[in-house]
């Protein structure tokens, strides 16, 4: 018997990749490869790109600098880059890095079988265009075997926002949500892998608007009908912009128990001029408006945010607005950034302003950001939560899982717990998780 070859697949960036590379490594099933953990190992290797800021391309070409070696010593290895550097860079990729075969974009990855023919035939191969054709539809069917109780599902993609920093209209193309029965079908068939929790992903997941039968879908009748499947205990979505944020949608957290008091809702900047030259195209009231309300749908919703500090022409008066909004806001979890130019966006025209400066506000901000995360996790403290599990801990008899609010836990508990939801009483809180103890509920 023939052994099979093995793929190699490293994926930077977010949940959305992750996903990308899930299917990927799916679509090399059919051309008879397996995946491996072990890079040396592999027949193939795979790197799965971020382009959001200039960081992330240059790790890839580092570790496309460091795969030289490899190929050096294993002439017959293949290498590819796939995501979101492939499209934007295309070409000069392989031209910078030689050592590359394989080049795809976030698109095109349904075509993944015919361009691995090309390479094994000792052909470079180059595909970032966006294809008139749905690449769901030609992406095999996913395979029959066991799940982790967490799972990825991509039902939109692309952006119509065109925010002034960002890449992803670029990159990922216009704004295309997938068939709601389509999506039904694929979060049936991970239930019955195991599947217990499910995060819907979108570049914009709430401007979801798939079409199946002349009839036009919300992202909120795309929850309600999910939350119909039996075995499927909770439902996440990631990432939302606040334009979309609608009265149903707000309301889906009060109205639907198995959609999780979680929401990641971006805002950028606290001062409303800043907003306008990003053309985020809403203000800090009506952000506050929002989550005012998202607040008496769901009072315990735990609010996470994204938040650029350095955007060319902040003064110090405009950050000064951001750490104010954070402030009343009390955000549970965050992330900042110091702004980062990408080539080919309307702000990467406009002169920055000081490195050093920039920097200075980022810790700041993120010192009180990691204040705020901490204070809500102490608070969780002594509380009832329902985590489910999904993998064992470091610790023997130690089970991992996640609680409603996304925050990692880990405890003792009985193995064949995993894909389990049970009531857990939180007793400790360290930097990033939490410690729990299962309680008994009659």
């Amino acid at each position: 018997m023939v052994s099979s070859k093995k793929v190699f697949i490293k994926t930077y960036g977010c949940q959305m990749n992750v996903y990308d590379s899930e299917r990927m490594s799916e679509s090399f099933g059919n051309k008879g490869y397996e995946e491996t953990t072990e890079i040396k190992n592999a027949d193939l290797i795979l790197l799965n790109t971020c382009h959001i800021r200039e960081k992330a391309v240059e790790k890839v070409y580092s570790e496309l600098g460091r795969l030289k070696e490899l190929k050096n010593e294993n002439p017959n290895l293949k290498i590819g880059v796939a995501g979101c550097v492939a499209q934007a860079e295309g070409e000069e990729i392989i031209k910078r890095q030689p050592v590359v075969d394989l080049v795809v974009g976030p698109q095109a990855y349904h075509r993944l079988p015919s361009l691995i023919d090309k390479i094994n035939n000792d052909q470079k191969a180059l595909d970032t265009e966006f294809p008139v054709e749905d690449k769901f539809l030609h992406l095999p069917k996913r395979p029959k075997s066991k799940r982790t109780p967490s799972a990825f599902l991509t039902v939109q993609e692309g952006c119509d926002k065109f925010c002034s920093f960002c890449v992803v209209p670029y990159t990922r193309g216009v704004e295309v949500s997938r068939n709601p029965s389509r999506i039904i079908g694929e979060a049936k068939e991970l239930v019955n892998r195991g599947v217990r929790e499910i995060t819907l992903l979108g570049q914009n997941v709430n401007a979801y608007h798939g079409e199946s039968e002349g009839k036009k879908w919300s992202l909120t009748e795309l929850i309600e009908e999910l939350s119909n499947i039996n075995d499927l205990k909770r439902i996440r979505f990631t990432t939302s912009h606040p334009n979309d944020m609608d009265d149903e949608l707000i309301n889906a957290f009060a109205v639907h128990k198995k959609l999780m008091p979680y929401l990641h809702l971006p805002i950028q900047s606290g001062s409303n001029r800043i907003l306008k030259a990003m053309n985020r195209k809403h203000t800090t009231e009506s952000y506050k408006d929002i989550i005012s309300a998202l607040r008496v749908a769901r009072p315990d919703i735990l609010l996470s945010g994204d938040f650029i500090v350095g955007f060319p022409g902040e003064t110090e008066e405009d950050f000064e607005q951001t750490i104010d909004l954070v402030k009343e806001i009390k955000f549970g979890q965050s992330y900042s950034f110091k702004y980062s130019a990408r080539p080919g966006t309307p702000a990467a025209e406009k002169e920055g302003i000081s490195d050093s400066i920039a920097v200075s506000r980022l810790h700041r901000l993120q010192s009180l950001l990691t204040k705020q995360q901490k204070q809500f996790q102490q608070g969780m403290v002594s509380k009832k939560v329902y985590v489910l599990f999904e993998k064992l801990g470091r610790e023997k008899g130690q089970l991992i899982g996640k609680s409603e609010y996304l925050h990692s836990v880990h405890l003792t508990a009985p193995q064949d717990f995993i894909g389990e939801v049970k009531a857990v009483r939180i007793v400790k809180s360290a930097t990033n998780s939490l410690a729990g103890e299962l309680i008994s509920e009659r």
